[in-house]
């Protein structure tokens, strides 16, 4: 299937709910180890800061072409004040709740000789009254989309999920989930879920073979309601289950520096091209080209409509 005309992508708008945080880097020269600990002396050199969580999911639906708003919650502090200015410069629709009490989450990750030492987690959850006036502005931003997506770092900031699945589907929207956790009954009634295999082995348990995980993923399919299950298989390309059957598509990196964020780019390169029309059998395969261009990058990143085309 040919991939829609950026024209055509401009035209196509997706509603992006989850939870943000900012990534930091601190790069650096590693020479020695510390007379302290057995462990690595880095010497920062540079730093850096993305967007990440859903906030990168946006960054991809923008990078493709696409029109992205973005609602989540953010901190009142330095951090969500970082955050929210690159959001902004980087052309996304941001409908900020914003909460006193929540640290904005910061993943910090320490780089040397181009290889991930450590990473550092700073985050708490949203206040419950926060995320009501949010779903309550979900309810008003839906009509102008053509496509939702949640993004669940379980944070929790999609507390209100089954509720925003229920407007979204009544509504006639397609509906995409990045998942978390082992519990995917509050997906029920979604489009498409996109677990990766590790999450989706903590729902159904281990498959022995392709006929074993085929009929695990139905059957979960079947009980959540879902127009389609999508795994994500890293090397091993993607596999759908949908009310057809079971449509695979081999992995396309050619080079693999960096899976960070990978998950990220296909589910929103699907959601961008589902929103401009086309089905999900058809957005697959550009979808698994995205990711295979994304994991040739370093870090959280985006792949635009030329590199796509390419």
């Amino acid at each position: 299937m040919k991939l829609p005309t950026l024209d055509q992508l401009k035209q196509a708008h997706v509603l992006i709910v989850g939870d943000v945080m900012l990534d930091r880097y601190w790069y650096g020269a590693v020479d020695r180890i510390s007379p302290e600990a057995p462990v690595p002396v880095v010497r920062v050199t540079r730093e850096e800061e993305r967007l990440g969580g859903c906030a990168n999911v946006a960054f991809n639906v923008v990078s493709l072409g696409a029109q992205a708003s973005l609602l989540s919650v953010l901190g009142d502090d330095d951090n969500g004040a970082r955050l929210s200015n690159l959001v902004e410069k980087s052309g996304i629709q941001a409908h900020w709740g914003r909460d006193a009490q929540l640290q904005t989450t910061v993943k910090l990750r320490i780089i040397g000789r181009q290889q991930q030492l450590l990473r550092a987690d700073f985050e708490n959850e949203p206040q419950s009254e926060v995320l009501a006036s949010q779903t309550a502005l979900f309810h008003t931003l839906l009509s102008s989309h053509q496509a939702v997506l949640f993004s669940d770092y379980g944070k929790g900031g999609l507390t209100h999920v089954a509720q925003m699945i229920a407007a979204a589907r009544a509504a006639d929207k397609p509906v995409l989930i990045d998942p978390k956790g082992s519990d995917y009954s509050r997906y029920s009634g979604a489009t498409v879920i996109t677990p990766n295999r590790a999450e989706l082995q903590q729902v159904i348990g281990r498959w022995r073979d392709e006929a074993s995980l085929a009929e695990k993923a139905q059957q979960l399919r079947q009980a959540l309601k879902l127009d389609a299950l999508l795994l994500t298989r890293s090397e091993e390309g993607m596999s759908l289950f949908d009310a057809e059957g079971a449509l695979h598509v081999p992995a396309q990196a050619r080079e693999v520096f960096d899976v960070t964020g990978a998950g990220d780019t296909v589910i929103a390169t699907l959601a961008s091209l589902l929103a401009s029309g086309m089905s999900l059998r058809e957005a697959l395969p550009w979808a698994n080209k995205a990711g295979g261009v994304v994991v040739g990058k370093f870090g959280t990143a985006g792949v635009s409509y030329q590199e796509l085309c390419a």
